[in-house]
Order: C-alpha cells, then sequence, then structure tokens
C-alpha cells in the first residue's frame, strides 16, 4: 500500500459508530483508513493523541455572517475564519446578508467569490438569497453554486435584503422546489412583532416582549403550511422558541421535508440572568428563559432539533451598544463561531449528554442536511478534517482574545470546558500565523 501522508490515533475517536481507539489513515486531503489504534503504520507523520485528548471530526458551521464585502469592519473572510479555525469549525456557510451587495445574483456571488478568495483559513461555501427581485432566478444562482436560499418573513434589519410576504413565500418554494433546492428562513411572523414593537427597551424583559414566543410558532406554522403545499426541502433556522416543538413535531411525523436548527445562545444562556442594558446579549429572535432553554434540549435529545450552529452574527461596538444600552436600538446578533464547541460541550455533559452526540448536532447534522460533501464525520473518503479536543480541559473566555474582528461577546468571563487544541484542515494543521489554505466550496 502507498505510503500514508498522515496518521492520528487515540484512544478515543469519534467515528460514526461511536467514540473508541482508532488509527485514521490520510492521504491527498482525505480519510482513506480506520485502523485498530495497535496497527503497525508507514506514514510519514504520525500524531499519537495525548489521554486527554479526543478527536473529533471538523466542525461544519451553515450559519455564518461574514458581511465581507461592503460591511467588512463588522467582520471579514480573514478574522471569520480565523475564529472558526481556533474553534475547531473547518467548513462554514455564508450567509447572503449583511454584505453589500447581498448575494441575491449570480453576479453578486461572484463579486463575494473574488472577496472570499485568498483570505479563508477554512473552507467556505455560501447561501443564496430569496428575496422579491431575486424570485424567477433562483435556479440561475443554484446552478452558480450556492447551497440554498435565505429568506426573511419580516424586516431582515438591512434594506438590501427584504421579506417575502405569504405569496411570494409560496412562489419561492414552488420554484425551489421544481430543481430540488433547500429553502432556509428566518421564522417570526411580520404582524405579530408590529404589534409588540418599542421604540425603547432598556430593560431584557421588555425586549423579550416586544419579540414573544407567538411570532415564532405563527411564522413557522405558515412555512410548514408552504412546506405542505409545495414539498419543497425547508429548514428553519435559529429556533429559540419552545412553543413550536409542537407543529414542528407533527410536520416531521406527517414526513414533510422540514429540518431544524437552533444555536449556542437559545441552550446556554437565559433570559433571567441578563442584566438590563446589557445589549451584548440582544439578538433576533430573543433568548428566552431557563424553562424554555429545557425544552430545547429536549428536543435536540429526542431529534426534533436536527442540528446546531452558531448564527455568528457580528458588527461594530458602535452599532452592538448604539442607544446607551438600549435594546430597540443595538444591533441583534451574537459572534461564537470560536466558541460552539465549549458551549454546547460544557453544558450539554451536564445535562449526561456525550461527545458523539455533539459531533451529530454539530458536525455530521449540517453536513448531512445542508449536503455539504466530504464533510463532517471522520470516514473513509472523508475530507480529513479533523479537531483534537482536550473535553475536561478548562479556560475563561476573554473577549479580547477571540478572533473575530471586533471584541464583543456575552460569554466574557465565562469558565468553559473543552479547549482545542489542534485543527486539521484537509490533512494539514491549520496554522493561524501561516498561509490561508480555505478552499471556496460548491454542493
Amino acid at each position: 500500500m502507498t505510503q500514508l501522508d498522515l496518521v492520528v490515533r487515540g484512544q478515543r475517536v469519534a467515528l460514526p459508530d461511536g467514540i473508541r481507539p482508532a488509527a485514521i489513515g490520510i492521504r491527498d486531503g482525505r480519510i482513506v483508513s480506520t485502523a485498530p489504534v495497535t496497527e503497525a503504520v508507514d506514514a510519514v507523520r504520525v500524531i499519537d493523541l495525548a489521554d486527554d485528548e479526543v478527536l473529533l471530526p471538523g466542525l461544519v458551521d451553515t450559519h455564518v455572517h461574514v458581511n465581507e464585502p461592503g460591511r467588512t469592519e463588522w467582520e471579514g473572510f480573514a478574522t471569520a475564519t480565523d475564529a472558526a479555525a481556533a474553534g475547531g469549525v473547518t467548513t462554514i456557510l455564508d450567509m447572503p446578508l449583511n454584505s453589500i451587495p447581498a448575494t441575491t445574483s449570480v453576479e453578486a456571488l461572484e463579486v463575494k467569490r473574488a472577496a472570499a478568495r485568498d483570505e479563508c483559513r477554512v473552507d467556505v461555501g455560501f447561501w443564496g438569497g430569496a428575496v422579491p427581485d431575486s424570485l424567477g432566478r433562483l435556479a440561475d444562482l443554484a446552478n452558480a453554486g450556492v447551497y440554498g436560499f435565505k429568506c426573511f418573513l419580516l424586516d431582515s434589519g438591512v434594506p438590501e435584503f427584504p421579506p417575502l410576504d405569504a405569496v411570494r413565500l409560496h412562489t419561492a418554494m414552488t420554484e425551489i422546489a421544481a430543481f430540488g433546492g433547500l429553502l432556509i428562513v428566518h421564522a417570526e411572523d411580520a404582524p405579530t412583532i408590529a404589534q409588540h414593537t418599542l421604540a425603547h427597551a432598556p430593560t431584557y424583559a421588555e425586549f423579550l416582549g416586544s419579540r414573544p414566543p407567538e411570532a415564532e410558532t405563527a411564522a413557522i406554522e405558515q412555512v410548514i403550511d408552504a412546506c405542505r403545499a409545495t414539498r419543497c426541502r425547508t429548514h428553519i433556522v435559529h429556533l429559540s422558541s419552545a412553543a413550536a416543538l409542537p407543529a414542528i413535531r407533527a410536520a416531521k411525523a406527517e414526513g414533510l421535508p422540514l429540518t431544524v436548527e437552533t444555536c449556542p445562545h437559545y441552550l446556554t444562556l437565559a433570559a433571567e440572568q441578563i442584566p438590563d442594558r446589557q445589549t451584548q446579549f440582544k439578538c433576533c429572535p430573543p433568548v428566552r428563559e431557563t424553562a424554555n432553554a429545557d425544552l430545547l434540549w429536549a428536543a435536540l435529545g429526542d431529534g426534533t432539533i436536527d442540528f446546531v450552529v452558531s448564527d455568528h452574527s457580528p458588527s461594530t461596538p458602535e452599532l452592538k451598544f448604539a442607544g446607551d444600552g438600549d435594546f430597540a436600538v443595538a444591533w441583534g446578533g451574537i459572534a461564537s463561531v470560536q466558541l460552539g464547541l465549549p458551549l454546547v460541550w460544557t453544558e450539554a455533559a451536564g445535562r449526561g449528554f456525550g461527545l458523539d452526540d455533539v459531533v451529530r448536532w454539530m458536525a455530521y447534522g449540517p453536513a448531512h442536511h445542508v449536503q455539504v460533501a466530504g464533510k463532517g464525520s471522520i470516514a473513509t473518503g472523508s475530507d480529513a478534517d479533523l479537531v483534537v479536543l482536550a473535553p475536561e480541559e478548562t479556560f475563561v473566555v476573554d473577549k479580547d482574545a477571540l478572533r473575530h474582528r471586533n471584541p464583543v461577546s456575552p460569554y466574557d468571563g465565562r469558565t468553559l470546558s473543552g479547549v482545542v487544541r489542534r485543527t486539521i484542515l484537509r490533512g494539514v494543521d491549520v496554522d493561524l500565523d501561516g498561509p490561508r489554505r480555505g478552499r471556496l466550496l460548491r454542493p
């Protein structure tokens, strides 16, 4: 047999059938063998894991707002992918907003690709946008290489990415279903939000009341009805409200092509603990109460929620703290692509889940459901994207040491378990000071 480029071996390797001892053989950037850890190897390089380390597949984060070009001062490809690599994320998919232009046409996708080229530390794919002006041309954008289409059912917060009303939502889903594509939906109901909107919200309780659970439930029920009518593959992004879980469970039991994600902040933060005027905690939909998070965790455990991704959505500190602590004025979004793995692992371990569950939620799940080929598992034929994690080691989050562009984080000062000691992209160690080897992906 031809000599291997690399073998990584250890007592705890997260394989598709569970965590067990194994030696992973790598050649030309791909996994070519899984062997007993004691088997003799012929390899250019061998990495032996320490006793406190576990080998995981590289995480796949399909919900990242990079914002370049146009709003690179919020976040750019260099800083976003540095943060991803530092956190064990080896693949990200970039959202079609808040860059300028938004990724709603083939021409805009090429602008986005040009901005990303040679700037990425990890592999990057792209979502397209389903907005009123892009309807009728979505197949062209799919053929140009996006993984699917994002839409909003209410104001997105940026003028270049308007929402779809009920009629246009059905139109988009019919169009996307015709070529087997995927629609991902920010599901909050515009009329419900309009009824609760506040001009000022200096307390978190006021802000939480302005984004009620019934806004998510109404929107998700609307999306489910359209999914039933069109049979379009449909995905609900950043589910925050457990009140929508019964409708989601019923839709899945019916066999509708529906998947759902949630995010670390909805699983690890609690409304009761958010201080007033601390707008680093603002996101939309909002972080809800502890009892709500308990129900989200149960839904992860029973498979109602399919996976967990960051919704990394940064801005400048000036926007994040606009209004001097007014939640109604400040930009909504939490930057956490670097912290997703330790955040989820810390909370999951305390709830009796294992690292194999975290791998299913944060690596295999997003790769499988979004169809990001070759990613998300330590299996023969997959890309050799790997993470060496010390799950029992703890650290304290320092917002100024995080790699995303602007030093804002609701997790500053929080103690977490799970230190990423090494990230490997296609068989080569990621050097955060070295060359950028990330590729631009297409479905």
